[in-house]
């Protein structure tokens, strides 16, 4: 089947009372899928139930939500509530996030992030099927804890992965993978890890769109974004794994000297291009289909730019045909 364009929306993009205008227009442009990401604005689950007032059949994912900085139980709790709020299949994304959110802005403790996503996808699965969990794990220990409900239907579990070890428990224990800040030849490299557990295991990925006036105010957007991020620990350290240590090594050296510009002036067009769609509504078309016949079952589009006005505008053209061309997954395996 061909997958559809879902959209993403971050808590800092809106306020609450301000989702459900903003979803009438993505339905209108023909988006029938909603997902959300959390930093300091709202959690990602309260923007998808107000989104699902009135639309139980949209369907939602988070991408992702911390397993450090909320409890297991509260977790199911909230996947039991999105669950009841949808008709259709919702997916919960679940990640450890970074030392410096969690502990840095939360206070709290970030201890052996694989253990704690393993943990949680396992009490997950054991509590999503309505029975009293009592969990003894390295990451937590839970007596007897039972969800009101047993959600209407289970919530597919995914799991934030870059590198190998997470890659891997995507598919072998949860129902698939969230892929972020990563290329079409990039998928054909990680997408393998996922299904070689599972392979029917769901490949998401959050996809960067950058509208700006024209490709180099486009491009020096986007140099900001990869400065801010790929010099960060976790995504310096997947970049490197992904082999792209030689290439981003003037920026980081330039970044670690505290010369911001020589940093930006560092990241070259060819790495912008390769992590980033940028151009005409034809030519993100063209990149989204190479991102879908690469691996990737679900595209998560996220339009970023300097002028929120255009990025909006951008994100609604994308929305009506709602789709990107995909060869059948037995063929896309052949590929990878």
């Amino acid at each position: 089947m061909t997958p559809r364009l879902a959209v993403s929306m971050t808590g800092a993009d809106e306020r609450l009372d301000q989702v459900g205008e903003r979803v009438e227009e993505f339905t209108a442009a023909g988006y029938r899928e909603l997902w959300t990401s959390e930093l300091t604005g709202s959690d990602a689950f309260a923007p998808l139930l107000a989104a699902a007032v009135g639309r139980p059949w949209l369907r939602l994912g988070t991408a992702v939500a911390s397993v450090f900085t909320r409890s297991p139980g509260l977790l199911a709790m909230q996947s039991l509530s999105l669950a009841e709020s949808s008709t259709e299949p919702v997916h919960v994304g679940i990640g450890a996030s970074s030392e410096a959110v969690v502990a840095g802005w939360h206070g709290v403790p970030f201890r052996r992030p694989y253990t704690r996503v393993r943990d949680t996808v396992r009490f997950l699965r054991e509590a999503f099927e309505g029975g009293r969990v009592t969990f003894r794990s390295d990451s937590f220990d839970i007596d007897g804890f039972r969800l009101a409900r047993t959600p209407p239907h289970r919530p597919r579990v995914l799991v934030a992965a870059l590198r190998e070890k997470m890659l891997r428990l995507a598919g072998a224990e949860a129902d698939g993978a969230v892929l972020n800040w990563l290329s079409p030849d990039d998928v054909r490299k990680v997408a393998p890890l996922v299904l070689e557990g599972n392979p029917d295991a769901e490949v998401v990925a959050r996809l960067f769109v950058v509208a700006a006036g024209d490709r180099e105010s486009a491009r020096e957007y986007a140099r900001r974004h990869i400065a801010g991020y790929l010099n960060s620990g976790v995504y310096a350290a997947y970049h490197a794994w992904l082999g792209r240590g030689d290439v981003l090594e003037p920026m980081t050296t330039a970044w670690r000297a505290g010369d911001r510009k020589g940093a930006l002036a560092a990241v070259p067009d060819s790495l912008v291009d390769e992590l980033f769609l940028i151009g005409d509504e034809a030519q993100i078309r063209a990149g989204l289909a190479d991102y879908v016949r690469a691996g990737v079952t679900r595209p998560v589009i996220s339009v970023i730019g300097p002028d929120p006005g255009p990025a909006h505008a951008t994100l609604l053209r994308l929305g009506p045909a709602g789709g990107v061309d995909q060869q059948p997954r037995s063929a896309q395996n052949n590929q990878l």
